[in-house]
Order: C-alpha cells, then structure tokens, then sequence
C-alpha cells in the first residue's frame, strides 16, 4: 500500500462576501440548522464583522472558516466550521490562533462564544485557547425527533 503525503496545510487569510457560497455548503454539512448564502452575504458587510477562512492552495478552495462581530470592547465567535474533508488536521487550531490576534488587534477585550455541551472536540479546542464556561443554555440546540440540548458559554479574555 502506498502511503500519500497529508495535504499541505491551508494558509489563513481574511475573507469577504466572495466566499459566501462555500462558507454556506461547508456549515450546510457541519450543523443542524445552516445558515443560508445570503446570511453569509450579509453578515460580511455588517460592522464589526471579522472573518478568516483557511485556502487550500491547490484549487483554492476554502478548507474552513470563522467569523466573528465585535461590538464596543467585546466579541464573539458566530460560527467556525471545517469542510469534511479537512477535519482532524488542525484546520481549527490554525484558524483560531490568528483570528483571536486579529480580533485583540481591533480592540476586543474578551471574546465569546456558545458551545454544544457534548461537543468534546470543540470544548478541547476552546479550552486550548484559554476558553473557560462562564455560562449554560439550556435546550438551546435543537434537533427534530432528538432532545434539545444545552450549549455552554465560555469566554476569553483577550487583553
């Protein structure tokens, strides 16, 4: 059997309302309730918005993403998500470290975000990050046919 080298690791750079079709197909198969291309859309023009996406370097495509919305001193993480066929390679540690420097570069003092409670792989990763749980949700996630399940809140502090 033939062992093929791992993909090159994408490179991390900011992105816009170009990549509004691939950050939806990408969430589409990440969670329950995806967003839809013209929420993308919008949410790339708001203020405050922040937005990184990891680019695979030969057919430049966006392997994942994160977004983020800054208001006053305060941020939060609005959804991180990684194509299929790129997870358990780092891609979120990759993405993660330079938008939580961007984001401390534009001022936010401390950073948000809402977390599936059994969602270890995430919980693992935020805690890597310095993440804590300052909060619960109960019943926040829902699914048909399956119990809602509680998100935590956690928090960083950036500054």
């Amino acid at each position: 059997m033939i062992a093929w080298p791992p993909k090159a690791a994408p490179r991390i750079q900011p992105i816009g309302a170009e990549r509004s079709a691939e950050c939806a197909a990408i969430h589409a198969a990440s969670f329950l309730h995806p967003w839809q291309e013209a929420d993308f859309e919008q949410l790339f023009v708001g203020p405050g918005t922040v937005a990184d996406g990891a680019i695979e370097e030969k057919e430049e495509r966006l392997a994942g993403f994160i977004i983020s919305r800054i208001a006053a001193d305060e941020a939060e993480i609005l959804t991180l998500a990684v194509a299929p066929n790129w997870r358990r390679r780092g891609v979120a540690t990759q993405l993660l470290a330079p938008h939580l420097a961007a984001l401390a570069v534009n001022r936010a003092s401390s950073i948000f975000l809402e977390v599936e409670a059994e969602n270890a792989a995430a919980l693992a990763l935020y805690a890597n990050f310095g993440f804590e749980k300052v909060g619960e949700r109960k019943s926040y996630y829902r699914a048909a046919g399956a119990e809602p399940k509680p998100a935590l809140v956690m928090r960083r502090v950036l500054l």
